[in-house]
């Protein structure tokens, strides 16, 4: 659908409380027959935006809201109420403070037809009646008190005093918060059919909502706009963190990886991007230099970074071993903070991968980009970015260390760090892998530790130099699942708050389900199929997916 009539302009908004920046620079376009769906946390400054479009906002606002070219923000108020209510609606998210508690839904509907139309009562309550009827009230229900109606029944109550006028602008805050699932969907029909032909801000903190309702999302964050752009776009491939932050934490029935959240709180009037504070990936200057929303790829971000940074690329890399190629012209992109899984069977290529991505064996042919930067040798400062978790621990850990020199013994190596430094660098490892940091567990050896123990241990051990990459080749197939589950859910764990990018290799495609963003499957040395982890386990379209799939470990209740 192409849209040319633009009705409501925002320009350089700006709203404060007491001093406080809520809205900071809000630059939106909406036109006739669009849904911009404003999507954020709480307190990220969504309900103030259509608070001040209607001209509700009780803080101080500057810039321009344009509503046919006229700025709202400079008429009088005598001018809003005759424009609210007629050609600007809202429907405010908590229905129980909106409808008045001592008049029936039909007698509230009908005063706000008579406040903005010279009509009798007798007209403005038949008009009422058939408005409550096209939302799906009427009778006794039409003519029911409020607390007489289920959360359902005053939300469409809401919508109904909402459209009754014909408003050419429609500003919904949270109209599906608190409904139930079913109810949900009923109001969410509704207000599609309503939307054909106004122009519609949808306020909401359901993504679900947003996806069924919106053309547009915009992401609100610390009061500015850090995405903009198509929604089947931004949902679908987020590429600021905060919004891949927001779709991670939201559960829906597509959704295959566990839940992540976003570490850190909401900070409103820092300096720098809003988002720095809470980002994995920010740079110095993102802690003093506003980001500007610029256009990129089909959509706006604000990120100095131009959205979730490429770590590793490989580009049509190689591995022969005596004439047999174990792996060929392998093209992968692996980003910032995400969990790429390589799965397939034994033999299918995923190890050699791993050891010629760390230089343990030379890649044939082709190219591997580390940051950006094409590695042509393995120096210290490779290892710095990147390392290995190997499949079996016991194998990986040296026997003749204790666990402190085991974990310590990176940062010896690259002379990281003052003596009692490193010993206290050594114990915040160990606590933030959940193991014990006294003395007793600091000199135990390798063969003392359980699997579990011995595994985490090797998790510090790769965690020490602050990499931003873990290539985890198979590294909880030797445990058993009870173990297996606290090694994966430390690892998810351990990419939220540092930003990990995992490599994840493994044969099991039950698990990488659970914990990837995107899956490769690999077979023969080749990638057969790669995308987003519900699409390639919901529908694979490769045979050998669909084998793996058939063969992935189910209990069957009946």
């Amino acid at each position: 659908m192409e849209y040319t009539q633009n009705i409501l302009e925002i320009k350089n908004l700006c709203v404060s409380y007491d001093k406080s920046d809520i809205l900071k620079d809000i630059n939106l376009t909406v036109t006739a027959g669009q849904t911009l769906a404003v999507i954020g946390e709480s307190g990220a400054g969504k309900s103030s935006l259509a608070l001040t479009v209607a001209g509700l906002c009780a803080g101080s606002a500057t810039g321009a809201v344009l509503f046919r070219n006229r700025n709202l923000l400079a008429v009088s108020e005598a001018e809003l109420c005759r424009i609210r209510g007629k050609d600007i609606s809202l429907v405010f998210q908590n229905t129980g403070n909106t409808l008045h508690p001592m008049y029936t839904i039909t007698e509230q509907i009908t005063e706000t037809i008579m406040l903005h139309n010279d009509m009798d009562k007798s007209t403005a309550c038949q008009l009422a009646q058939q408005s409550l009827t096209a939302a799906g009230l009427s009778g006794r229900q039409a003519a029911s008190y409020p607390h007489e109606l289920s959360g359902g029944q005053q939300q469409r109550a809401l919508i109904a005093m909402a459209l009754v006028n014909n408003p050419e602008v429609l500003l919904l805050d949270e109209p599906t918060a608190s409904l139930d699932p079913l109810t949900k969907q009923e109001i969410t029909a509704l207000l599609a059919q309503s939307a054909a032909i106004r122009a519609v801000i949808l306020i909401t903190h359901d993504i679900t909502t947003a996806a069924e309702l919106a053309d547009t999302v915009a992401v609100l964050y610390g009061g500015r706009i850090v995405e903009l752009g198509p929604a089947k776009t931004v949902l679908a491939d987020p590429r600021h963190p905060y919004t891949r932050g927001l779709l991670r934490a939201y559960p829906n029935m597509t959704t295959v990886k566990d839940l992540q959240g976003i570490p850190g709180t909401m900070q409103h009037n820092l300096p720098g991007c809003p988002f720095q504070p809470r980002c994995t990936q920010r740079l110095e200057s993102c802690q003093t230099s506003v980001p500007e929303l610029t256009l990129t790829g089909g959509r706006s971000l604000a990120c100095h970074r131009g959205g979730i940074m490429p770590v590793l690329q490989l580009t049509n890399l190689s591995k022969t071993w005596d004439d047999q190629e174990a792996v060929k012209e392998l093209n992968l992109t692996l980003y910032e903070g995400e969990t790429l899984s390589i799965v397939g069977e034994s033999g299918s290529g995923k190890t050699t991968l791993a050891k010629t991505i760390m230089g343990l064996t030379s890649a044939t042919t082709g190219d591997i980009h580390l940051n950006g930067t094409r590695i042509t040798e393995r120096r210290q400062d490779f290892y710095q970015q990147i390392q290995l978790v190997f499949q079996n621990p016991q194998e990986a850990l040296s026997h003749r260390l204790t666990v402190s020199q085991l974990i310590k013994e990176p940062l010896d190596i690259q002379n990281i760090g003052a003596k009692a430094d490193r010993l206290e660098a050594v114990k915040k490892l160990l606590t933030e892998v959940e193991l014990p940091a006294d003395a007793a567990f600091l000199h135990k050896y390798p063969h003392q530790l359980s699997g579990g123990e011995a595994q985490r241990v090797v998790i510090a051990r790769a965690l020490a130099l602050h990499p931003k990459i873990l290539i985890a080749d198979e590294p909880t197939s030797a445990l058993d699942a009870s173990i297996q589950a606290k090694i994966i859910k430390l690892l998810l764990n351990l990419q939220e708050t540092r930003g990990l990018a995992m490599l994840f290799i493994t044969h099991d495609i039950a698990l990488a389900r659970k914990i990837s963003d995107r899956l490769a499957v690999m077979q023969h040395g080749r990638i057969v199929e790669e995308g987003p982890a519900h699409l390639i386990t919901d529908a694979p379209a490769h045979q050998y997916t669909q084998k793996l799939l058939a063969m992935a470990a189910r209990i069957n209740w009946r």
